[in-house]
């Protein structure tokens, strides 16, 4: 099953802080809380200083999509490595641990971010930026969302058309769905290059951002590789608060 998507009608859920925002895109499985999902994506807006909730047992990547960004630092004596990271070019995923204790600080105003979670050892994950059309590997479960420009996207015998700010979720194609994605109309037109930095880590992240104009076509494309098991959910984590 499949369902679309539009950012504009998805309520945003403002944190205990008050530091932003959070729109919910979709989670596995569906309608599980904060502390007993497998994977969760969504959409944060960053308008204040503060710290990141904690999710320990969870797998983080954050990917700037508009405003100046965020410097991450972790506080002293976390027991994950280190982190001190300027967020400032958009369409670059950074992972990090759940575990870690970061307080983000804006690098100039308010900014809004794409994450994925996922539950430690549930499966596998690929983030991908397309600036152009491309035709990807099959995967069960997964979600994608059109940034700049409209994209037209074929999952398996399904086609849709999405606009900057749609998207759409897809959970338990069996078989995995194929993806073929490509630019429309104008936005079609000379878009940079597609490449991917592959990694050996338990979730791969893939993206390329070489300088990018404000009309170029970007569509953000999550596939999700988990068993049935994970689909069922996973043990309730604690959860700090942000």
């Amino acid at each position: 099953m499949w369902q679309r998507f539009d950012l504009d009608t998805i309520a945003p859920m403002p944190w205990r802080n008050g530091g932003g925002a959070t729109r919910e895109l979709a989670c596995w499985p569906p309608g599980a809380s904060m502390d007993g999902f497998t994977a969760r994506l969504s959409l944060a807006t960053v308008a204040a200083d503060g710290p990141f909730s904690r999710f320990p047992g969870v797998d983080r990547w954050i990917t700037l999509l508009d405003g100046p960004g965020l410097r991450l630092r972790s506080r002293p004596g976390a027991s994950v490595p280190a982190i001190d990271h300027a967020l400032s070019a958009p369409f670059e995923p950074y992972a990090f641990a759940g575990e870690a204790e970061i307080d983000a600080t804006l690098l100039g105003g308010a900014s809004t971010d794409f994450n994925l979670m996922l539950c430690r050892g549930a499966g596998r994950a690929t983030l991908q930026v397309l600036r152009e059309a491309a035709s990807l590997d099959g995967a069960s479960d997964g979600l994608l969302l059109a940034w700049h420009g409209r994209w037209r996207c074929r999952l398996g015998a399904d086609e849709v058309v999405c606009g900057p700010r749609q998207g759409l979720w897809w959970r338990d194609e069996v078989p995995a769905a194929t993806l073929d994605a490509r630019p429309t109309g104008a936005d079609a037109a000379d878009p940079p290059s597609v490449g991917a930095v592959p990694t050996d880590a338990p979730a791969v992240v893939s993206a390329n951002a070489p300088a990018l104009h404000a009309n170029h076509p970007v569509l953000l494309v999550v596939c999700l590789d988990f068993g049935a098991a994970a689909r069922a959910g996973s043990p309730p984590r604690a959860h700090a608060p942000g």
